[in-house]
């Protein structure tokens, strides 16, 4: 089991020539496959999918780049040795999302650092159709070309109205927002109710609308 990190994610590639097939596995193949009979191509198969996904939201989530990489590094090493707590039937998406957000949490807790950064914008491939973005929820999404700088200042915005949002408010929209999970693989990542996701979420729509409502938007 092999995790390279030299300050940045580098991109993890087998030594082997020809056609690679893994590539063709489920992400669920990849884990039981490993969890059976550990093969460092395999998870190395399942670190290469995740490796700029999962350290996004860890940077976002944490705001330190450095912090992120050691996170991510942590979580992969728990991939590695919990594998076998993976139950066959789960996604395994929002069950890395689970132990990354717990490795997140214990570096927050470790280093006393409780902050939020560098939230750009909502990404716009989440598969709930309930779910939307936030900026469309709040009335900044779309926009000519001309529109790009003022665009750009909403988005801005937006990202320190929701930075300043209770931790239990901005997890969630970190989750079904801006990493487009579903209400219920929020709700598995942060153990709790799927009512419980859409009441914190309702909640911090309600606190953004506020923040924003002295702000001039399209």
């Amino acid at each position: 089991m092999r995790i390279i990190m030299n300050g940045t994610i580098e991109q993890l590639r087998l030594r082997a020539c020809g056609p690679n097939p893994l590539v063709s596995w489920t992400d669920e193949k990849l884990l039981l496959s490993y969890r059976s009979k550990p093969d460092d191509r395999v998870f190395e198969e399942l670190v290469h999918r995740y490796e700029k996904e999962l350290y996004g939201y860890l940077r976002h989530y944490l705001g330190d780049a450095e912090m992120a990489a050691d996170v991510f590094q942590q979580t992969f090493l728990q991939v590695h040795l919990k594998c076998d707590q993976f139950e066959p039937g789960r996604k395994v998406r929002p069950w890395l999302y689970t132990v990354a957000t717990n490795q997140a949490i214990d570096c927050q807790r470790r280093n006393r650092r409780h902050r939020m950064s560098s939230l750009d914008r909502a990404t716009r491939n989440s598969s709930e159709e309930e779910n939307g973005t936030l900026g469309e929820l709040l009335g900044v999404a779309g926009g000519s070309p001309a529109e790009n700088v003022e665009l750009a200042e909403q988005h801005e915005t937006l990202r320190r109205a929701v930075d300043a949002l209770p931790s239990l408010c901005r997890e969630v929209v970190m989750l079904v927002y801006f990493q487009g999970l579903k209400y219920r693989e929020a709700a598995q990542v942060l153990s709790l109710p799927v009512g419980t996701v859409k009441s914190r979420l309702h909640t911090a729509v309600q606190k953004l609308t506020e923040s924003l409502s002295h702000v001039s938007l399209p």
